[in-house]
């Protein structure tokens, strides 16, 4: 694993050649292109394509372009057409290439957000006639050809 610095940010690489077993923890930002075996949490991963993660990942942002099983937890996620997805997929904002193959749920997530039901200040939707100014909360879709 190289790690490199230039000034604030720091980036750290696990090359094609490596093989891990084990949850692997990063406060940097992780490009992978070797094969993992346990857990991934990091600020931001890219995987290139040769690339196979057995286990979960959670990332602020990740670049998916090989193979993932298990469980995705991203808040904005990218997933390239090389890319094999066999999990579940949690995500704020999601771009996938025509191509990709994921096997699995999406959903929605939605941290921090505050739900009013206890105080029965719950708000129903907006009519589709009557539409509300959309908010940052709500989910981000884009398709990429």
């Amino acid at each position: 694993m190289a790690a490199r610095n230039n000034g604030n940010s720091t980036f750290s690489v696990i090359g094609s050649d490596v093989s891990i077993k084990g949850d692997i923890s990063a406060s940097a930002d992780l490009h992978v292109d070797g094969a993992i075996e346990g857990d991934i949490k990091c600020a931001s991963l890219v995987q290139g394509e040769t690339s196979v993660v057995t286990g979960g990942i959670e990332a602020e942002t990740a670049r998916l372009a090989g193979k993932v099983v298990g469980s995705i937890r991203a808040r904005e996620l990218v997933v390239l057409r090389s890319a094999r997805i066999e999990g579940d997929v949690q995500y704020d904002a999601l771009t996938i290439e025509q191509g990709a193959h994921v096997e699995g749920r999406f959903a929605h997530a939605m941290p921090n957000r505050r739900t009013d039901d206890a105080e029965g200040n719950a708000q129903a939707p907006a009519a589709p006639g009557g539409e509300k100014p959309k908010s940052p909360d709500e989910p981000k879709l884009s398709l990429a050809g």
